[in-house]
Parts: C-alpha cells; sequence; structure tokens
C-alpha cells in the first residue's frame, strides 16, 4: 500500500505510489513506458523504480489523451522535455505554444459538433436538403474518412462526380 506521498530529491517511487498518484492502473504505465513515453530504473529485485518528474509526465500524457493527440505526436513533445532535469514553466508553455492553433480548432469543431447535433439528432432527417448527414452516392468520401459535413467540409467541396464510364485518377 502507497503512503500518498511522492518521494523528494533523486529518491525513486515504485509503481504502485506512481499509479495512485496520477490514477491510472500500473499497466498503463508500463504500456507508456513500453511506448517510450516514460522511463524507469530497476531496482536490485527487479521492480520499477520512477523518479519523481514522471508523475508530471503522465498527467501530460493524459490531458494530451483527453485533447485528442496522437501517441506519435504525444512522444514527440515529450521528446522535447529534457531528460537531466524536471520541466519548468518554460518547457511546458513552448510545448503548449505549438499545440494552441491546433487546440483552437479543436474546440471550434466541438462546438460546431455540439450545436450541430442538437438539430440532427432531432430533425429526423424531415429535409435531406438540408440535413449535414446527408451524402448522396457516398460523394463526400472524397474529402476523407468521417461525417465530412459535421466535421466542417461543405457539400460544395465535394468534386463533382465523373461522367458515366469515366474514371479519375
Amino acid at each position: 500500500m502507497s503512503s500518498g506521498l511522492l518521494a523528494t530529491g533523486s529518491e525513486l517511487i515504485g509503481i504502485g505510489e506512481v499509479a495512485d498518484r496520477v490514477g491510472v492502473a500500473p499497466s498503463a504505465l508500463r504500456f507508456y513506458e513500453a511506448e517510450g513515453l516514460i522511463r524507469s530504473e530497476r531496482s536490485e529485485g527487479g521492480r520499477r523504480r520512477f523518479r519523481r518528474e514522471v508523475v508530471r509526465r503522465v498527467a501530460f500524457i493524459r490531458v494530451a489523451q483527453q485533447l485528442g493527440l496522437t501517441l506519435e505526436e504525444i512522444g514527440a513533445a515529450l521528446a522535447e522535455l529534457p531528460e537531466s532535469r524536471t520541466p519548468n514553466r518554460r518547457d511546458w508553455a513552448r510545448l503548449s505554444a505549438k499545440w494552441r492553433s491546433r487546440l483552437d480548432e479543436r474546440i471550434s469543431l466541438l462546438t460546431n459538433l455540439r450545436d450541430d447535433l442538437d438539430d440532427c439528432i432531432g430533425c429526423g432527417c424531415l429535409s435531406l436538403a438540408t440535413c449535414r448527414l446527408y451524402n448522396p452516392d457516398d460523394r463526400a468520401a472524397a474529402l476523407g474518412p468521417g461525417p465530412r459535413f459535421l466535421l466542417g467540409d461543405s457539400p460544395a467541396d465535394v468534386p463533382p462526380p465523373s461522367p458515366p464510364g469515366c474514371t479519375r485518377v
């Protein structure tokens, strides 16, 4: 059972204590380590021991995942942080500045989805001419995967259909 207190200085803390502190299962910590997002050291008995700054890194990973960032993007960001010391405010500010426009886009997308879904879910598709999910002949597939019109594309963005017998390259 963990004491609930983090080690200070250069002391190492166990996987259970880190898991309790950040609110994830030990298996998640092992996964993050296997993905190269965090590092541990091994005790003489072979147990994983973590430096204190891992708590902040795992918190960062969890928030970044909730924002929709991929593990690859998270790993690239963490690779920019210093290994020799706990990241400071300037380090974190540099990372967040790189993501600001992406976060603003995501906020806009989520706001639009929220507002559109209020209308869409209640509409019963009585008007296919204005339905944001209506996609005749799956023409919006040319714009990419997913519900393209809910994601911000317009029916006007869809390329015109090919004439019969003609294939696009």
